[in-house]
């Protein structure tokens, strides 16, 4: 018997794969007289039974672990398997420890360092540019989680073996790990306090309206977040130049960044999260567009910024 318990916050691959050695290693013990095929049979049972329960309204509405057990021609799996809600497995942690980059304020990072974009976004950044922009579905598809997390940990403790460490990755963990970073930040890099109004700002139907207010929102970020956005900001665009290739439209980077970018603060988020189906919110649509605007906007400058002194009201 096989019990894989998954932590809340893991995603179904991340339950999968242990499950899928599971059911292959038992296969492979001396002198089994087992059906042929019958790993990967047991193994599409576990997946398949799995996704039900990911898209089962009362699996969903449950706060209780549900247990299941599969059997197959003398193996038999547990597992157990637990819906948790989007504000817990997103909720923002900040490092106990300032001296690391993960879950560390973005000012305090770019001080430390007297950098204007942190370390852990520019070589991630170079790399993915350097081996990775014409990787199909490059940020889009996951690198493996133990190579993440041992690249926040070379990042965390500043290691000098870093850019040994990056060349030698899979790129889908680089990409990761950038991902990961920016999702752990203890408030979103668009900051919680201009979260409303980028709301209202993205509403808008009048383009010139929205397009003042757009920018003054820009404006209004503090410096290392707005430098480290418009930073970003370029080289997502340029691997949009190379969708022929990686299949990375600008709009599916902005699927894929909107929501870690922006988010509701954890206030927010509770206040108006009422049921289930409340999880997957009207507001991740709104999110994507308001990446996807300043995607498909021309090229915006920090100093043009700067210089211009007019501010707008984002009173909607």
């Amino acid at each position: 018997m096989t019990d894989v318990l998954p932590q809340p916050e893991c995603s179904l691959m991340a339950v999968c794969e242990p499950l899928e050695r599971c059911c292959l290693d038992q296969l492979e013990e001396p002198g089994s007289k087992r059906p042929p095929n019958t790993g990967a049979r047991l193994w599409g049972r576990v997946r398949s039974k799995l996704l039900r329960q990911k898209l089962d309204p009362q699996t969903v509405e449950t706060k209780n672990w549900h247990t299941d057990v599969i059997e197959m021609n003398g193996i038999k799996v547990e597992f157990s398997m637990k819906f948790t809600s989007r504000d817990m497995s997103l909720k923002r942690t900040p490092s106990k420890k300032q001296t690391g980059v993960f879950g560390v304020k973005i000012s305090v990072v770019t001080k430390r360092e007297r950098s204007k974009v942190p370390y852990i976004v520019r070589q991630c950044v170079e790399e993915v540019e350097k081996r990775g922009i014409e990787e199909v579905g490059i940020y889009r598809i996951s690198g493996v989680a133990t190579d993440i997390q041992a690249l926040k940990a070379v990042f965390d403790a500043n290691n000098k073996d870093i850019l040994l460490m990056l060349s030698d990755m899979d790129i889908n963990a680089i990409a990761g790990t950038l991902k990961l970073y920016f999702r752990e930040l203890p408030e979103p890099l668009l900051t919680d306090r201009l979260y409303p109004a980028f709301m209202e700002g993205i509403a808008l139907s009048d383009p010139a309206a929205k397009e003042n207010c757009m920018m003054h929102l820009l404006r209004s970020l503090p410096d290392p977040n707005l430098i480290t956005f418009l930073f970003l900001l370029e080289h997502l665009k340029r691997v949009a130049e190379k969708e022929p290739i990686n299949k990375m439209s600008l709009h599916n980077l902005a699927t894929v960044f909107g929501p870690t970018l922006l988010r509701p603060s954890e206030v927010e988020s509770k206040a108006h999260l009422t049921s289930a189906a409340d999880i997957w919110s009207h507001d991740v649509m709104a999110q994507v567009q308001v990446l996807l605007y300043y995607l498909q906007h021309p090229p915006i400058s920090f100093a043009e910024l700067k210089r211009n002194t007019l501010y707008f009201s984002t009173d909607v």
